[in-house]
């Protein structure tokens, strides 16, 4: 069985397997990135979010894919909704699409379920307000398919009991580290399809040095890296490659078959060397994730 080059949204429409990820690329660096990946690295799948501050870069590096023969229906862009436009949702929209001079997004996602202004919580506004008008986007032909970021099960459990329309997707921080096994099973049970970032456990991949996954490389004759992107892949969810070099850009691409004996190597690691979660931005509440308490 080969692995899949896209998965079906729970709209009906594909989404590339592999997207470029552009969070924390440096300025001068990302128009570049966005546009070797689409004309020479084999994507046809963008992640972008106004948060990341260089949403004009990528619409740039779009631009230039476009005018080198990409056409815009063939690539899947996403952008994501910052905290502080949660009460102006088609304003936070329509900012990221003139940034990335696109007419409409293929998914628009809520970056996190809370409301907030410069993370001093917002107490006049909630998550389910939030994707309310979100759902109202998808009759403005500015998005295609709307969804979620960093959800964890009660606050799915929460936003599918007061909301009409299924989230497409759920992307959270997902790699052997934090394998998240209690948000997959639940999105995949309701549909929802998985995005996995920081895969290689975020900023200097402290996962490219396990040892195990190491092995699993050798034995393929790949890049560490290319394994740990395609441990997703092979648990049928979408994976974030990010990088601005040009040859690592193609490498990630390249798609890897992995045997139940390499899955069950990665999928250990964690009860091995313990849980990891590297991405916990100081806001205010408890996200409901187990791995994950703040003091509130």
């Amino acid at each position: 069985m080969s692995v899949p080059t896209t998965f079906k949204l729970n709209t009906g429409a594909e989404i590339p397997s592999i997207g470029l990820g552009t969070w924390q690329s440096a300025p001068g660096e990302v128009q570049a990135a966005v546009s070797h990946a689409l004309l020479k690295g084999g994507y046809k799948h963008i992640d972008a979010a106004y948060c990341y501050g260089n949403e004009c870069e990528v619409g740039a590096g779009l631009a230039e894919a476009f005018k080198g023969g990409v056409r815009r229906e063939d690539i899947f862009v996403t952008t994501k909704l910052w905290s502080t436009y949660h009460s102006r949702v088609e304003l936070g929209l329509d900012k990221s699409l003139k940034s990335l001079g696109l007419d409409y997004v293929d998914l628009f996602l809520m970056h996190w379920p809370l409301p907030d202004g410069s993370r001093d919580l917002q107490t006049d506004w909630t998550f389910i307000k939030t994707y309310k008008e979100m759902e109202r986007l998808l009759s403005t032909g500015k998005v295609k398919a709307i969804g979620v970021s960093n959800f964890s099960v009660p606050f799915l459990k929460s936003l599918l009991a007061q909301t009409t329309i299924v989230p497409a997707v759920n992307q959270i921080e997902n790699h052997p580290f934090l394998p998240q096994h209690d948000v997959v099973d639940f999105c995949k049970e309701n549909g929802i399809t998985i995005i996995a970032y920081s895969p290689l456990g975020s900023a200097g991949g402290p996962l490219l040095k396990e040892e195990s996954i190491i092995k699993i490389a050798e034995k393929h004759s790949v890049a560490v890296g290319t394994v740990l992107l395609n441990y997703h892949i092979n648990r049928g969810n979408v994976v974030l490659a990010k990088s601005v070099t040009p040859s690592r850009i193609e490498e990630n691409s390249e798609l890897l078959k992995l045997d139940n004996e390499d899955m069950e190597a990665l999928n250990k690691i964690h009860k091995e060397k313990g849980t990891k979660r590297f991405i916990t931005p100081p806001w205010p509440i408890n996200f409901g994730f187990p791995d994950w308490k703040e003091d509130v």
